[in-house]
């Protein structure tokens, strides 16, 4: 399983993956099936699910972006690391700041980092739209992945992007119409798709639409109060 993902890579990335690197995913796929044991991190446990659905899936958006010329990226709600944490390991340059507000998995993401000899991975524990208020026009990148729908996570996420940088959104088959519903929130937000690059992963682990969207210029008051966008999204 282990090898076959290590060579999928080779092939669709041209990535050579460092000895030190292989140990990384190897440790990682270990702690996370053993701390969901304790903790619900993912319903994905199969060893080939894992490293195809959730390791290969997170580097998709090296598919998209040049990611050697970003520097800052913001994962929102990363849950048990994904996507920052696999893309950090193939490309240690990035500075990785990680959001989420359940304490349980900024405990994991703690035990794991040390586990993988990381140490330069901010995690933060706050809610994300009160992190956004106060980190705007950041990062380079800021990146969701199974979070919620397009018109909320660009009100979370756009904010802390600078001015001609980018928001990555992770997709599933339904995004053309997740697109139709947030057209008017890109057009308040001031951000516009770039494109939009389509994935099948490997060995039918199904399919990713990867959103490219361009932050052209800031809008103060984003986001607002998460009960309003529930009840009014943009």
């Amino acid at each position: 399983m282990f090898d076959k993902f290590i060579q999928q890579l080779n092939q669709d990335y041209q990535i050579k993956v460092s000895d030190k690197q292989k140990e990384q995913f190897k440790t990682y796929y270990q702690i996370l099936i053993e701390y969901n044991k304790k903790v619900n991190l993912t319903r994905i446990t199969d060893e080939m699910e894992v490293y195809f659905k959730h390791f290969y899936d997170s580097l998709t958006m090296a598919k998209a972006i040049d990611l050697l010329s970003q520097k800052t990226i913001c994962d929102m709600g990363a849950g048990a690391g994904f996507p920052s944490i696999p893309l950090k390991i193939i490309f240690p340059h990035l500075k990785v700041t990680i959001v989420d507000s359940l304490g349980k998995r900024i405990t994991f993401l703690e035990k794991l980092l040390e586990a993988l000899h990381i140490n330069d991975v901010e995690l933060i524990y706050d809610r994300i739209e009160t992190y956004a208020i106060k980190h705007q026009n950041q990062y380079d990148i800021v990146t969701a992945r199974a979070l919620g729908s397009l018109q909320l996570i660009l009100e979370l996420g756009i904010p802390m992007v600078k001015e001609g940088k980018y928001f990555i959104a992770y997709k599933g088959s339904n995004y053309d119409h997740e697109i139709n519903d947030a057209k008017n929130a890109l057009h308040i937000l001031n951000a516009k798709i770039q494109k939009t690059v389509k994935i099948d992963l490997p060995n039918d682990m199904g399919f990713r639409a990867l959103l490219v969207i361009e932050k052209e210029k800031h809008i103060n008051g984003y986001p607002r109060l998460y009960a309003i966008m529930k009840k009014k999204p943009l």
